[in-house]
């Protein structure tokens, strides 16, 4: 069922999720969480869907998870808001059975099939920060501010951030960023890599609007099977990577996309991709 709390658009294949709760900073309350796990969902299942953009309303990205909801859920550090006091009164199997709910919906966002865009404004911190880590590509403002700010409020790293966090930028700058808890800026960020790219605040929209659509043109299995293999080749061996390699292009040499790809060349056309 929409959610108030996540706007969702769709465009020649191009599929955008706003957070909207721009009071809070886009800091995700239960009802924000459950709504990001259904649209993940339902863009892995829907064929259509062929590039995501996660951005979010009013000015900033995400805050992280709204910990005055803790309360009642459980939940993951964040940068702007409060009642995390709240948060020891509640039994630890309800604080651990919302924590495997907030890896069900990093997971989820990893793994989709298409490949997605981080399209960071303002404040990307905790959760936040990490849920744009798990994107494919982080394409920032010049406005932007990053935050691993668990430890300010007595918290672990969290949503795939001790994960994400040294694949992004190495060890040793991944443990100053959570371990200090600091707020880096955009040049920052670029800097160390955290970032694809940065861009004046009044062309983003166009920045990713044109990267979004190039992604979406594109042959869809091909670009599933391409992420599904760098994900996939962190932790493997070259040998294994090649094995991998091997059945994912033996998939491809069957497919439509790839004999329209061959007749675009040899025609000097743009191909047409159908995801077939």
């Amino acid at each position: 069922m929409p959610s108030p709390t996540l706007l969702v658009e769709r465009d020649r294949g191009v599929v955008t999720l706003t957070m909207n709760r721009p009071h809070r900073k886009n800091a995700a309350d239960g009802e924000l969480w459950d709504a990001l796990l259904e649209a993940f969902r339902e863009i892995a299942a829907n064929p259509a869907d062929r590039a995501v953009v996660l951005t979010g309303a009013g000015g900033d990205f995400c805050s992280g998870a709204d910990v005055s909801g803790m309360s009642t859920r459980g939940s993951s550090g964040n940068g702007d808001s409060d009642g995390a006091e709240g948060a020891r009164d509640v039994p630890q199997p309800n604080l651990l059975a919302g924590m495997r709910h907030i890896a069900d919906i990093a997971l989820t966002l990893y793994r989709l099939p298409q490949p997605t865009i981080a399209k960071v404004r303002g404040i990307a911190a905790g959760a936040g920060m990490n849920m744009a880590l798990l994107c494919d590509v982080v394409v920032a403002s010049d406005n932007a501010r990053f935050s691993e700010i668990f430890a300010r409020r007595g918290l672990t790293i969290d949503f795939g951030g001790s994960w994400a966090l040294p694949r992004r930028i190495g060890m040793h700058r991944a443990k100053e960023l959570a371990l200090l808890a600091d707020i880096i800026d955009a040049a920052e960020a670029d800097r160390i890599g955290l970032v694809n790219r940065v861009v004046p605040d009044g062309e983003l929209d166009a920045f990713v609007a044109d990267w979004a659509a190039r992604l979406a043109a594109g042959p869809p299995i091909a670009i599933a099977q391409t992420k599904r293999l760098l994900n996939n080749a962190v932790g493997i061996t070259l040998e294994q990577a090649l094995d991998d390699e091997g059945a994912a292009q033996t998939i491809n040499f069957t497919t439509a996309d790839t004999a329209e790809a061959v007749s675009a060349f040899v025609e000097k056309r743009t191909p047409t991709f159908r995801g077939r």
